[in-house]
């Protein structure tokens, strides 16, 4: 049976269909990793500057298809189709940032002196399993994609089957600019993630998404030896600073850092800590930017900046958050012309003031549009609330001086930290991401993530061996 995907915004409406794996799997995913694993050796084997090339040239064809690709992925998961524009062209930079930086981080780095001479070399693993969620399907593909094929391996691709279908396109242009088998997709469910983590030709696995997943994951590779990149929840802490402006230029930004794909995004702002005696000014501030910024309707409509949630389950989530929190709650944005709520997984946004502090929304990753405001009384009170929890992603710290919130920021127990903004206008493409604690390891973006797909080789003939060289005794230690 095929995995269909309905339009969250219109639920009765079928976008497409892709057919998954669901019969004789391990035999499937054998076909697949052996097939990669042939691909791996060619392509690992093709100078560097070729392998740029291609990639190249599958860049500019994702980008001139750019406006088909983000109509299609605003229909599959609800997202304001500006906002799909911005995704999918921030895939084809990040593609292009990693085709300029690849030869600089790839490249062998030798040494020959007195010392000896030392052979540095990266390597790929060999074939890569990416694992990939549905809420933003396109630039976390993409981050497993460009630096895992630009270092020389061969990926495997198994998205959500909440956002398929763009994905599966993307894959698509790829191959189309590719060797046979180097980069595929597979569409399935569970089963699928573990045939395909436990085959013994598969070198590494990354995967964004929830924790319960990352740690099935997680365990399978540990069991097998192999190493995984892992981003996963985040409760974000947005810290206001007693000095901290509540401008309307940083209060929009953080409604939309909030809101923005209806609150379902790991790193958005989850927790907005603020002093007890601005508590107050902060709501009348934040309601008005959010009245200015948040129109909630139907993804294609001009002038929409939050949609539907996913699925019938997450709305019902998010709604007993709100419920069940035990503090005031403030109604947010507005509503586009022609909004209807039954028609699809809607929610109307909305702050919870001063909720309990055992209660779920605070305790618990919301993953919807639901936020809660916490008061505090000092410094050491509000940073020992934001470090209390399990997940560890990202932090924001608002201030107006840049040193006090780099101060407080470094005390913060999260992987990224923002200043002064929260969510993804705070990210740089030089700027590595991801999280500590329960919120994953590795790190994606930057050198580090571009370093992530390859393992460091090494040559050495230490002095003492060269021609010349005085030699040591066999049981000297290195010096």
């Amino acid at each position: 049976m095929s995995i269909r995907r309905e339009n969250p915004a219109r639920h009765v409406e079928i976008v497409g269909r892709v057919d998954p794996v669901t019969r004789n799997v391990p035999d499937r995913v054998d076909d697949a990793v052996r097939a990669a694993h042939i691909a791996f050796r060619g392509w690992s084997g093709t100078p560097l500057d070729d392998r740029l090339a291609a990639l190249g040239r599958a860049a500019d064809a994702i980008a001139g298809e750019l406006d088909d690709l983000a109509v299609l992925l605003a229909r599959e998961i609800g997202k304001p189709l500006p906002d799909c524009r911005g995704e999918i062209g921030f895939a084809v930079q990040h593609l292009r940032w990693v085709i300029e930086h690849a030869p600089a981080a790839y490249a062998d780095r030798e040494l020959d002196d007195a010392q000896g001479r030392l052979l540095t070399v990266r390597k790929p693993y060999g074939v890569v399993v990416a694992v990939t969620p549905w809420n933003a399907p396109v630039i976390l593909a993409m981050l497993k994609l460009a630096a895992a094929l630009a270092a020389g391996n061969t990926v495997i691709v198994k998205p959500s089957p909440l956002g398929p279908l763009t994905v599966d396109r993307l894959v698509r242009l790829l191959q189309a600019h590719l060797p046979d088998a180097a980069v595929q997709v597979l569409h399935g469910h569970a089963a699928l993630v573990t045939a395909l983590v436990t085959h013994r030709l598969v070198r590494k696995v990354a995967f964004t998404g929830g924790e319960d997943a990352g740690r099935a994951i997680a365990a399978a590779a540990a069991d097998r030896l192999i190493p995984t990149v892992l981003e996963l929840g985040g409760n974000d802490p947005a810290v206001f600073l007693p000095d901290a402006p509540f401008d309307d230029a940083s209060m929009e930004r953080l409604v939309m850092a909030s809101f923005a794909t209806a609150g379902q995004v790991c790193m958005a702002a989850k927790r907005l800590y603020v002093p007890r005696d601005r508590a107050g000014e902060f709501v009348d501030a934040y309601v008005a930017a959010a009245a200015r910024v948040l129109v909630v309707g139907d993804p294609l409509i001009e002038g929409v900046t939050m949609g539907p949630l996913i699925s019938a389950e997450a709305r019902s989530r998010a709604s007993d958050l709100a419920i069940t929190a035990m503090g005031d709650v403030v109604d947010l944005g507005r509503e586009a012309d022609g909004y209807d709520e039954q028609a699809g997984y809607f929610l109307h946004p909305s702050l919870v003031v001063d909720p309990g502090p055992d209660s779920a929304l605070i305790r618990e990753e919301q993953f919807g549009p639901v936020v809660p405001l916490i008061p505090y009384d000092s410094e050491d009170q509000v940073l020992a609330m934001a470090n209390d929890d399990d997940l560890g992603l990202g932090a924001s710290v608002w201030s107006a001086d840049e040193e006090r919130a780099f101060a407080f920021a470094r005390r913060l127990e999260a992987g990224f930290a923002f200043v002064n903004t929260h969510n993804r206008t705070g990210m740089s493409l030089r700027a590595p991401f991801g999280g500590v604690k329960r919120s994953g390891w590795g790190r994606e973006y930057a050198e580090e993530g571009l370093a992530e797909y390859t393992q460091t080789c090494v040559v050495h003939a230490p002095a003492a061996f060269r021609a010349g060289g005085a030699g040591l005794s066999p049981t000297a230690y290195p010096s």
